[in-house]
């Protein structure tokens, strides 16, 4: 695009490439937009008149970018971004405030965090809403840049590895994270189970049927990964995608599950449960809150994120007050 097109250019096309990217959807771009289809579909064809690229092609009952369009879409979205934080630089007023924020988190991190953020909120904003999405993958990067959450929570060490490395190499990164606690996982089974009543070693643990709980759906996580570096494995015969159905099955099977020491309670089938420690070393579970850039100076997120926080902070009161029954050490 040379000098000449970027000075008569009209910069609500960047608008509607924003919208469309967003959706990947023209018919709810348009809606969005409070735009007519063909409105939006001309609004591509000057934009790609002026950048020499198509941006976005058809893909099944959608548009998916051309490359250029992946590539521009990040510094249109944050200079949009900054642009309205400019013009609208009003500070956030929780007692006045109509918000509706999406947080993407498992249910065992809900379970310790919203209630006590459900508290904050009626407190401090009874005009706001929440909307949990369930977290389905270690890498909720693609969902805060296409604005499906406004903040994920959650274990994600390959991000924050990601994120440092950037870091070091002295450039910008696009999502900013925040230590909220320290998780710990230990071995779940039914209160009767043969291997409650004795210490569990490597040997019997790697010997038991096991379920294990994956975002993803995929049959590997990381104590398996813990486990091949130890060249040991186990025999996982059931995935699931939540904790709580986890905590369900293993109270009434033979299975072994591997739950966060918090949840267990959150169950309520703890008094059918025994714990046991894992008898291999595993890497340290870090909660995070996961944020993209652009929003780190708006005063809305920077208040649900502050308020996130406390609530974490409260989920731990009490959480020991009524412990399930120990497997023996």
């Amino acid at each position: 695009m040379n000098d000449r097109n970027f000075r008569t250019l009209d910069l609500n096309l960047l608008r509607v490439f924003d919208e469309v990217m967003v959706e990947r959807n023209l018919t709810r771009a348009a809606h969005n937009l409070s735009m007519t289809q063909p409105a939006v579909s001309n609004a591509l064809r000057r934009l790609r008149e002026a950048l020499g690229d198509d941006l976005v092609r058809r893909a099944g009952y959608g548009v998916e970018p051309t490359p250029v369009g992946q590539a521009l879409w990040p510094t249109v979205r944050d200079a949009l971004a900054q642009l309205r934080q400019s013009l609208a630089p009003g500070q956030f007023e929780p007692a006045t405030a109509t918000h509706a924020y999406v947080l993407a988190m498992a249910d065992a991190t809900a379970a310790k965090i919203v209630p006590a953020l459900i508290d904050i909120l009626q407190r401090e904003a009874p005009g706001v809403n929440l909307r949990v999405l369930p977290l389905s993958t270690r890498d909720p990067r693609d969902l805060l840049e296409s604005g499906g959450a406004d903040l994920a929570i959650g274990h994600f060490p390959g991000v924050l590895a990601e994120l440092s490395a950037v870091h070091l190499q002295e450039n910008s990164p696009r999502f900013l994270h925040q230590r909220l606690y320290d998780g710990e996982y230990v071995v779940v089974m039914r209160r009767d189970h043969p291997l409650a009543r004795v210490p569990l070693t490597l040997d019997a643990y790697c010997s038991a049927r096991h379920l294990l709980v994956s975002f993803s759906g995929r049959p590997f996580g990381f104590v398996d990964e813990a486990l091949t570096a130890l060249s040991r494995q186990r025999r996982v015969v059931l995935t699931v995608n939540q904790f709580f159905t986890a905590g369900r099955v293993v109270a009434t099977t033979d299975l072994l599950t591997v739950l966060p020491r918090h949840f267990v309670g959150a169950t309520g089938m703890e008094h059918r449960l025994a714990l046991s420690e894992l008898p291999l070393p595993v890497p340290a579970v870090h909660v995070d809150s996961l944020w993209h850039r652009q929003a780190e100076h708006n005063s809305a997120h920077r208040w649900l994120r502050d308020a996130v926080e406390r609530a974490s902070a409260q989920g731990f009161q009490g959480a020991s007050a009524a412990a399930p029954t120990p497997a023996m050490p």
